[in-house]
């Protein structure tokens, strides 16, 4: 079974970056041979939780069962809203809160939505640099769509392209384990040990 998570940062309620998302995903699921199991995470509801997190280093609820999927996810479709020519906070208060090296070797599908296509370059300036700081892998493709383009043929041929790219890398992408809480306690560090490096 393929795991994907899918990240919208939409936040209106409808909102294009969901329906980008969602548009995104199930082309995916259509590109991806076998069976596929897909996450949806809408950050907006989890707000209050990332704020929390940032303070507390503590993940709770909601927002843990987001991580979680993000933990044992093959692979991320993630969509953002476009903000002062870059992605929202909301977007980049998420990927702050995941664990370093989570998503090492992950396969990302980066797509942004923004009023109009001289937004457009925030995949390769902002997203880009975002996801190869984070060591993931990230698809060749990315999909950009400007209020003008739902509807467009061109915005279709950019998701069959890009989830298609994704779908290949999953192919060929050996498995990785999903570490889970309970791996992050089996092997502890002593507390004598951390002491000792204090």
């Amino acid at each position: 079974m393929t795991r994907i998570a899918v990240i919208s940062a939409g936040l209106s309620v409808p909102s294009s970056t969901r329906l980008l998302a969602d548009r995104l995903s199930s082309a995916a699921v259509d590109a991806i041979h076998g069976p596929v199991e897909v996450d949806v995470i809408e950050l907006r509801p989890l707000a209050h939780a990332l704020a929390d997190n940032l303070l507390t280093g503590f993940a709770s609820g909601e927002l843990a069962e987001a991580l979680e999927s993000v933990r044992r996810a093959d692979a991320l479709i993630v969509v953002t809203p476009v903000f002062a020519a870059s992605y929202s906070g909301l977007f980049k208060t998420f990927f702050d809160v995941l664990e370093p090296d989570l998503l090492t070797g992950v396969p990302v599908l980066v797509a942004a939505t923004a009023g109009t296509a001289r937004h457009s370059l925030v995949l390769d300036h902002a997203l880009r640099p975002l996801f190869s700081y984070l060591h993931a892998t990230v698809v060749p493709t990315g999909v950009f769509a400007a209020s003008e383009d739902f509807g467009e043929a061109g915005l279709d041929a950019r998701i069959e392209r890009a989830t298609g790219e994704l779908a290949g890398m999953l192919a060929g992408a050996p498995r990785r384990r999903a570490r889970s809480v309970e791996d992050e306690f089996a092997d502890p560090t002593p507390f004598e040990e951390l002491l000792r490096g204090a």
